[in-house]
């Protein structure tokens, strides 16, 4: 899943700050999981946004509405007739669904009201890390289905460093050394010769560094053709 964290009140207040008409709008997937972009939210932050205005003696008009995913075009065309008539809209969306809502609205202001900062998921309650940096050729297969790009803070293919100490990372006591993780795991499957294996340099160039990807699924452009 994606995650993703509220933007300060005050920066979304400057934002805003002009615009007379505005719809709050929701995402129902990822961000609604991480507690910062579902239903609740969106009657948080229309509700902020009313009282800040009237302690302000401004008038505004703010909406609030929800669509399952903001990043697919059918979902998105159902809240075209909520909109239609909004000065702007504060998308509580990731950042793809942000821009999905301005390419398909192009005469309405879209605003983020998020900072979208990886993709992860909840190890408890209130508490979520990230697990891919969606690097373009996963190499999980060899590392006991643990990810080292991401949860490394130094990307290592050959691990552990030097510097982690009792199964944590030296760049933080808090995180796990996740080359430490995998030695156990591949222990736990004994499958521990596999660490033995020097991995080459990483391909990349089918990472984040050669953006903006594009992936491509031949049998249904074909189908659709």
């Amino acid at each position: 899943m994606i995650v993703a964290s509220s933007k300060p009140f005050p920066e979304i207040k400057k934002m805003l700050s002009g615009f007379k008409k505005v719809c709050v709008l929701g995402c129902g997937s990822c961000v609604t999981i991480c507690h910062t972009g579902g239903e609740k939210q969106v009657t948080e932050l229309a509700a902020q946004l009313r009282l800040a205005a009237k302690l302000e003696g401004r008038q505004i008009e703010v909406k609030e509405d929800s669509t399952l995913r903001q990043c697919e075009w059918e979902f998105i065309d159902d809240i075209k007739e909520v909109i239609k008539d909004c000065d702007a809209v504060l998308s509580i969306a990731c950042g793809v669904g942000v821009q999905y809502m301005a390419e398909k609205f192009p005469k309405i202001r879209i605003f983020p009201g998020l900072n979208t900062t990886f993709m992860g998921g909840p190890t408890e309650q209130g508490i979520f890390w990230e697990r891919c940096a969606g690097c373009g050729n996963c190499i999980l297969e060899t590392t006991g289905g643990l990810c080292p790009i991401s949860r490394c803070a130094k990307s290592l293919l050959n691990g552990p460093c030097g510097g982690s100490q009792n199964g944590k990372c030296e760049v933080s006591q808090e995180t796990p050394c996740v080359w430490h993780q995998i030695y156990d795991q591949l222990d736990t499957q004994q499958l521990l010769a596999t660490m033995e294996t020097i991995v080459p340099p990483k391909d990349w160039t089918t990472g984040m560094e050669n953006h903006p990807r594009k992936m491509i699924l031949e049998h249904l452009v074909m189908k659709k053709q």
